[in-house]
């Protein structure tokens, strides 16, 4: 529990003293965000705002990380495990992908960076690789990080994969979440203050996990889970990373989290759901998320669908994701972002009772 505290609070203060130097410096270089001209009006005003500020999520994310550990291990505890690092590949891989299309944006001066083919094919070789990886690294129980059923709470026996199908079934997660929250990410500080809440369910998620081990004896109830500490680690040092950003973050912004936090947060989450075997919980516990990518889904398919039948595209939405949607209908800005915290806490409160239910049913 200690160190689960000391990488959150180590984070934390790193996250927000570290990100007014990034402002600064981020500043001084122009390294400010293009707005999209097709996009609500009101958003003009943010143009120039310093971007790319998932470098300070990463950073610190692994920055708590890894101060846990020089605790734990000057305590006589152990280092880091393949669980833990995995984690923090898909964290860092995907920041990397984010990062470039971030650079591209404020090189060429334009609110499109990576091409669409380039950041799907980005995805692809970090998601597939980080899918790979988990099906080695076995431990002393003969436990990988991956497991080739799909997963609720744990995973579902009759639901076999496959080595193959784990790994297509890993990069459609990864993807889709990354994504997700990239679509997020469009008002001042939904995507953190949404995310911090993900993290801390996964945290505790993690904790109860480790806590209750199927090894060295199996009991009713126990999870065959690779080093669930330390991905209550991971996800806590997320938490304070994230609520540390948040507070340069919130409304009115002074620095966005770009692409690079974005991709790197989506990254992360997907791989905490895979790592402790809850894939199909992350639906439930990424509520606002889901809502948000199903919005772009159904708003083009409606559009191309209507086109087709009838000549004229027409819409479900006034914009979409769905946030731009009650900015075109006057919401006030702070009021959205609040109201979909509020949503976002519910769906993450409704995942962790869903967890919670299916582990007080074995008494």
């Amino acid at each position: 529990m200690r160190t689960i505290l000391v990488a959150s609070v180590a984070s934390l203060l790193f996250s927000i003293l570290c990100t007014p130097l990034v402002v600064a410096y981020f500043r001084r270089q122009g390294f400010g965000q293009e707005i999209r001209e097709d996009g609500p009006q009101s958003h003009m005003v943010k143009r120039g705002t310093p971007t790319m500020g998932g470098v300070v999520i990463v950073g610190s994310t692994v920055f708590g990380y890894g101060s846990a550990h020089l605790l734990a291990m000057f305590r006589g505890g152990g280092g880091p495990t393949a669980s833990g690092l995995l984690a923090l590949y898909l964290l860092l891989g995907l920041g990397f992908v984010g990062f470039l299309d971030d650079f591209i944006k404020i090189r060429m001066q334009r609110s499109l960076g990576l091409r669409a083919r380039a950041k799907l094919g980005g995805q692809l070789i970090v998601g597939v690789s980080f899918a790979v990886m988990c099906l080695f690294f076995k431990n002393r129980s003969g436990l990988t990080p991956g497991s080739t059923h799909l997963s609720y709470v744990r995973d579902i026996a009759e639901i076999g994969l496959g080595a193959v199908g784990f790994v297509v079934v890993g990069y459609i997660i990864v993807a889709a979440t990354s994504n997700a929250v990239n679509l997020t990410d469009g008002l001042d500080g939904l995507a953190a203050g949404a995310s911090a809440m993900v993290f801390g369910a996964y945290t505790l998620i993690a904790f109860i996990q480790a806590r209750n081990p199927c090894a060295p004896v199996a009991h009713a109830g126990c999870y065959e889970v690779r080093d669930p500490r330390d991905l209550a680690i991971v996800a806590a040092a997320a938490v304070g990373a994230c609520f540390g950003f948040l507070w340069w973050n919130a409304s009115p912004a002074q620095i966005f989290m770009g692409d690079t936090g974005s991709m790197a947060l989506g990254g992360l989450m997907a791989g905490l759901a895979i790592l402790t075997k809850t894939e199909l919980l992350l639906v439930a516990l990424g509520g606002l998320f889901v809502m948000e990518a199903l919005s772009g889904i159904i708003q083009t398919g409606w559009f191309k669908f209507t086109r087709k039948r009838t000549g004229i595209g027409r819409r479900v939405f006034n914009m979409a994701p769905i946030h731009h949607h009650f900015e075109l209908a006057s919401w006030d800005e702070v009021t959205i972002i609040v109201r979909f915290w509020i949503v976002s806490g519910i769906a993450v409160a409704f995942g962790i009772g869903l967890f919670y239910a299916e582990f007080a049913g074995y008494g």
